[in-house]
């Protein structure tokens, strides 16, 4: 794996004639000219509009003392599914279930984030691979597919282990699509979990930030610094278009 050179600051590309969009922050020195023949996608909070209450599932689950001191040892965020894994059957079948739960309320409320099938579109247009893969169930990456049209392959859900920020997930999109894992971008909303994974299997990482939660001292800080950073999908076009020479 080639380590990734990253520039001391930011930099920011402005494209106002651009169709699509104007504005992403680049963080790698290694990505000019860098040929790109995939591109994985997160799917909760990054193709989909974030619809479950995260925070309010983690306290069904841990009870509000346990969360309140998970919390403040992982500000990065909280990996319960790694977590819950620690508890007996009994205690991680009760957890799974409220998960559930939560999961199942948020399909009611399924919706498609903004840009993210004019951004398909454009993959198939290069004839670009996409994939997919989600800390979330089956049940829902075949309801996504179903309801917006869209079909992501491979598509790993967690019944896939170990599920991110393992790399294992990514490095398998590889194999099966047989190339090397600096020939791919993933794109997610976690830090944590979608940059980490990208990091861990070698492969570009582009971090979806649509509130401006995490900022470069936030990320140098938590020790995972994302190769771009986007406010949007309609971003990613042009990282895309500005940096990867883009050949299936």
């Amino acid at each position: 794996m080639t380590p990734l050179l990253c520039l001391q600051r930011p930099v920011v590309f402005l494209l106002s004639s651009h169709p699509r969009m104007a504005m992403a922050h680049h963080t790698s020195a290694t990505a000019n000219s860098a040929r790109l023949r995939g591109v994985v996608f997160d799917m909760d909070g990054t193709l989909t509009v974030p619809v479950i209450d995260f925070p309010s599932m983690y306290r069904a689950v841990l009870g509000e003392d346990e969360y309140s001191a998970m919390k403040s040892r992982n500000p990065s965020g909280i990996d319960i599914l790694h977590h819950i894994e620690t508890w007996d059957a009994d205690k991680q079948r009760r957890a799974y279930e409220t998960i559930a739960e939560y999961e199942r309320q948020g399909l009611h409320r399924l919706q498609i984030m903004p840009s993210a099938k004019e951004l398909c579109d454009f993959l198939d247009s290069k004839q670009m691979r996409r994939g997919l893969i989600t800390r979330n169930v089956k049940e829902a990456v075949d309801l996504f597919h179903l309801r917006f049209g869209l079909t992501f392959s491979p598509a790993l859900s967690r019944e896939f282990h170990p599920y991110k920020p393992s790399p294992e997930p990514l490095l398998h999109i590889c194999s099966t699509w047989d190339v090397e894992p600096n020939e791919v971008m993933i794109v997610g909303d976690s830090l944590k979990d979608d940059v980490a994974c990208g990091k861990r299997a070698g492969a570009f990482t582009c971090l979806l930030d649509e509130t401006g939660r995490y900022d470069s001292s936030y990320c140098e800080a938590a020790g995972i610094v994302p190769d771009f950073k986007v406010s949007s999908l309609a971003e990613v076009f042009l990282i895309l278009e500005e940096n990867f020479e883009l050949k299936p």
